[in-house]
């Protein structure tokens, strides 16, 4: 009987490329876009008055300066983090090293939970979507429009719009996997063929098949001349 995971299995993804050269795109994807992440948030914490994301509140605005700056630092290192992580797995893929995917694959993971976490939330609450668009600003375009839709056909738009992002997150993990598959698969079959072309290993027979063999004759008796 086949096992779901072997049903599943597969070493090709979107495109027909190679799962390897899918995981080898999908990592250095990600570098990049952490990348402009970082460069913007670089750019912010060294010139914040351009970027606008300090308050202006003259009597709060000195707390929440400081709380403004750790986070933004918390962001800066979650970027550093995700650009080590995915450039992990872009090297792992290229050079079959099975281990070097999986950081990447437990943060795909996460995210995943993340977004599923979301669904849950808009379905079991939807009224909070309402409260999430009064929230935004004024000046956020067609945010009136928005809010005067019927409440059901935004929890349907919203659960069909992160369904839709659920399924796309899920291929790219299954590419991932499948990937991590072939590279642990190909590393242990290159260690087996290794083990039974070296001059050096002795593959014993079972000690069943031994006692079964019959005793081979004696030689004759040595007769002198």
């Amino acid at each position: 009987m086949i096992s779901p995971w072997d049903r599943w299995y597969t070493t090709s993804c979107c495109l027909c490329c190679h799962v390897r050269t899918g995981t080898i795109i999908l990592g250095i994807w990600y570098m990049l876009i952490n990348a402009v992440v970082l460069l913007i948030l670089l750019s912010a914490l060294t010139d914040p008055d351009q970027y606008r994301y300090h308050l202006t509140n003259a009597e709060l605005g000195s707390d929440f300066d400081v709380m403004d700056d750790a986070n933004m630092c918390i962001a800066t290192a979650i970027s550093l983090l995700m650009i080590l992580i995915c450039g992990m797995a872009t090297y792992g893929a290229y050079k079959q090293h099975a281990a070097w995917l999986i950081p990447f694959f437990c943060y795909q993971v996460f995210d995943f939970a993340l977004n599923a976490l979301v669904a849950i939330s808009v379905l079991v609450y939807p009224n909070t979507i309402q409260d999430y668009l009064h929230q935004l600003p004024g000046t956020f375009p067609y945010k009136d429009d928005i809010m005067s839709t019927n409440n059901l056909c935004l929890v349907l738009f919203v659960l069909l719009f992160v369904g839709c992002i659920l399924t796309f997150k899920a291929y790219l993990i299954g590419c991932v996997w499948n990937c991590y598959r072939y590279v642990s698969g190909r590393g242990s079959t290159e260690v087996l063929l290794y083990v039974t072309t070296n001059d050096t290993s002795v593959l014993l027979p079972p000690y069943e098949e031994v006692v079964a063999v019959p005793p081979k004759e004696p030689p004759p008796q040595y007769m002198e001349a």
